[in-house]
Formats: C-alpha cells, sequence, structure tokens
C-alpha cells in the first residue's frame, strides 16, 4: 500500500490491485470567514470524529446510491479504522466538482448577489467549477470543458442528469428528517468508459438546514442515522 494523494479531508492509498483506500480525517475546509464551508479550499478545523462522521454518512449514500442503480467507485468500508475501499477512476482533467444548489447560497450567492436573494429557490440548478486552489476553483462552460479536452462530447449533458438525479435522492432522504438539502458538491471519475460517482458525500460537502438553521456536519450525521 502506497500514499497516492494527500488530501485536504482525506490521505488517498494504492492498494495496488485495482483499487483505492480512502482514509478519512478530521479536517475540515473553511471559507474566507473561517467558518465550515463545503466550497472552502483550506483546511481551518480539526473537528474530533469528523472523519468517522464522514465516513459513516458517505457509506450510507453509496448504498443508497447504488440500489438506486446509479455507479459509484464505493466497494466496501472498515468504520472502526475510517476507511473506504474503492474501485479506481481517473478523473476528468485535473479534477472537476458538480454542484447542485437548490438555494442561492455560498459561492453562488457571493457571485450573483446583485440578481438573486440570499436563500432563494433554485431549480436543481448543476454548476460545475475546476478543482483549481490557485485560481479558486472557477465555474466552467459546457464548451469550455469540451475545449480545454477535460469531457468528451455526450459527457457535459451525462454528468448533469447523474448530479441531478442523486441530489434529488438525498433531497429526499433528507426530508424524511425534515432536513433540507440547499445545495450539494459531487465529484465524478471515469473507469474504463464508465462514469462512477467518487469521493465522498457526507456533511462536508453540502449545505443542509433544519428549522431555518445550517446543521453542523456532526449533527447532520447524527440526525440522518439515528
Amino acid at each position: 500500500m502506497t500514499l497516492k494523494y494527500n488530501g485536504k479531508t482525506k490521505d488517498v492509498f494504492d492498494l495496488g490491485d485495482g483499487k483505492y483506500l480512502l482514509k478519512f480525517k478530521d479536517d475540515a475546509t473553511v471559507g474566507e470567514d473561517g467558518k465550515i464551508d463545503p466550497g472552502g479550499n483550506q483546511v481551518g478545523a480539526v473537528i474530533e470524529g469528523m472523519g468517522n462522521s464522514n465516513l459513516r454518512l458517505a457509506v450510507y449514500f453509496f448504498e443508497k446510491i447504488e440500489k438506486a442503480g446509479i455507479k459509484t467507485q464505493y466497494i466496501s468500508s472498515d468504520i472502526k479504522n475510517n476507511t473506504m475501499t474503492v474501485k479506481q477512476a481517473v478523473s476528468f482533467g485535473y479534477g472537476i466538482e458538480v454542484i447542485c444548489r437548490f438555494k442561492a447560497v455560498g459561492s453562488f450567492i457571493r457571485r450573483y448577489g446583485k440578481y438573486i436573494k440570499d436563500g432563494e429557490n433554485l431549480a436543481a440548478f448543476v454548476e460545475i467549477t475546476l478543482k483549481d486552489d490557485e485560481r479558486n476553483d472557477p465555474p466552467i462552460t459546457k464548451e469550455g470543458l469540451e475545449a480545454l479536452n477535460i469531457l468528451k462530447h455526450g459527457e457535459y449533458e451525462k454528468l448533469v442528469s447523474l448530479t441531478k438525479n442523486i441530489s434529488q435522492l438525498i433531497k429526499d432522504e433528507f426530508a424524511q428528517k425534515g432536513i433540507e438539502l440547499y445545495d450539494i458538491k459531487l465529484e465524478f471519475g471515469k473507469a474504463g468508459d464508465e462514469i462512477l460517482l467518487i469521493d465522498e458525500i457526507s456533511g462536508g460537502s453540502l449545505r443542509a438546514f433544519k428549522d431555518g438553521k445550517q446543521i453542523a456536519p456532526l449533527e447532520l450525521e447524527k440526525l440522518m442515522l439515528s
């Protein structure tokens, strides 16, 4: 087993058999205001139990998504040791993030606040950003993704469709607990020609609210899995 990548919230190890091992950490990303932000590019908080909580929620949703017939890289997990075994997948370019927004919050309102009010409804609006901390994860269009050979013809539409289906599934799961999903960040990769959902789904990659208040990542896992 060799370390392949040291990430903000996970370390990735190559198991040498076509599989990776993801080791979840207690680190959390924050925005410019220092608060926990799924769109943040800096690790600004270490929260005891965060890695285990994120893993538990990720496993819960990956299994739900697989059951719905959507392919993911998930294979198995070791909750005690904060690890997940996954299929190897190749990123699109240097990595992209696909965001589904049901409410105008976060970076969306910072960019477009002149045209929409904070918290206003969005109809599962999907946008793609490049994973590029140095350039603050710039949004990119379909034409840009294809011009830069990050996506092939037809893959943009596939990603948008998958993102809407996955996000709606998660939104419906939350609704059963009286929780409202505001937005969520997903990542995808390819195994051969097959597009897979990769990375994680956790309180660190989405914003969820209950009774008008944002739910902290650790509390979200407890609410969902209790």
